[in-house]
């Protein structure tokens, strides 16, 4: 089928869960060199061309626009069907853990299969390198024995080539089965928690800024102005701004979890002092600053360097590491290691 002759329309749709996808193409008809320039993916696994990023999200009209235009101009019939209504945050982590925890049981499976095979080249090598005369005797040219032990030393060859890269299969299976195990504890650990929380709350005011209009004044005076979104435009910041805040609700949710249980602490400025001490990661800092958002940190050089307050694991007063230290506990006087430090300057 080709563009001249194609009678059936193609149908883009987008739903919430399936995200951006296009119908009706056929291999040969003219639409893929369309649809890449376009920014679409073929996707094997669900036998359809998709707009990469698009699950779980308000659609993209600039990309269905734009495609719509370029596939009309090239003689093909198209159609649209955009549905925006969005489903929960709750439903669509619950979706994605679960598919997560299938991926993570095929390459446990996968892992598995793997090592047994690995087991099995590794027999058949020892196998085939008992079949070679003991000694390392060398081939005796002319010999009747010549080409049998030719022969028997291409195989031996084989055999060990086999068993080194199955090894190297079972290890690199293995290593993919471990993180996938991981995948979702290190989602939802609370440092991964309160930065999502973060990027939430930033991309909100943004978006909110998209949406009423905003002004910023540069030095010298001169004010820039951004007019309010309309239309179509204003339609879709209105969806996404809806998924954000369900996005901020749910996360705020699980980090509330996690504090209650113990597992994330909330510090805030009005429990930090100057000169108190602060354990982020493994390390303890001294405080030299208490701001609203984060704390500033002695760096021992000209420098300080600041973390959000739910980086801090850890809290002791200035009295309480002064204590510490008279008791021979010194790990407060630990200075920032400029180096490694996940803490930013300032």
């Amino acid at each position: 089928m080709n563009a001249e002759t194609s009678t059936a329309p193609l149908t883009i749709t987008h739903t919430h869960e399936a995200g951006t996808l296009i119908e009706g193409t056929t291999k040969g008809d003219g639409t893929a060199p369309i649809l890449k320039v376009n920014g679409w993916r073929w996707g094997r696994s669900i036998a359809a061309w998709f707009v990469p990023m698009s699950r779980d999200r308000q659609p993209k009209m600039h990309i269905i626009n734009r495609t719509t235009a370029a596939l009309t101009e090239a003689g093909f019939s198209v159609e649209t069907e955009i549905d925006r209504t969005s489903r929960s945050t709750a439903e669509i982590e619950a979706g994605k853990i679960a598919r997560q925890q299938d991926r993570t049981d095929a390459l446990a499976a996968k892992a598995e299969r793997k090592q047994d095979a690995e087991t099995a080249a590794y027999d058949s090598a020892r196998a085939a390198l008992r079949r070679l005369p003991e000694g390392g005797e060398p081939i005796k040219i002319g010999h009747h024995s010549e080409n049998r032990h030719r022969r028997a030393i291409a195989t031996a060859d084989r055999a060990m080539g086999k068993s080194v890269q199955a090894t190297e299969e079972a290890k690199a299976t293995a290593e993919r089965a471990a993180t996938a195990a991981q995948t979702t504890d290190r989602r939802y650990s609370p440092a991964a928690v309160a930065s999502r929380i973060k990027t939430l709350e930033t991309g909100i005011r943004a978006t909110k800024r998209k949406i009423d209009g905003s002004s910023h004044t540069f030095a010298g005076g001169y004010v820039e102005t951004t007019a309010p979104a309309t239309g179509d435009y204003r339609a879709h910041l209105q969806g996404m701004l809806a998924d954000e805040l369900d996005q901020l609700t749910y996360w705020q949710g699980i980090r509330a979890n996690q504090i209650a249980e113990g597992k994330a602490t909330n510090y805030t400025r009005e429990q930090i002092n100057k000169g108190d001490y602060v354990r982020i990661g493994g390390s303890w800092h001294e405080v030299a600053r208490a701001n609203q958002k984060t704390v500033s940190l002695i760096t021992g050089y000209s420098w300080t360097q600041k973390a959000d307050y739910a980086q801090i694991r850890d809290h002791r007063t200035t009295e309480e590491a002064t204590t510490a230290t008279t008791h021979g506990n010194t790990e407060t006087q630990e200075p920032v290691n400029t180096e490694t430090s996940a803490v930013g300057h300032s």
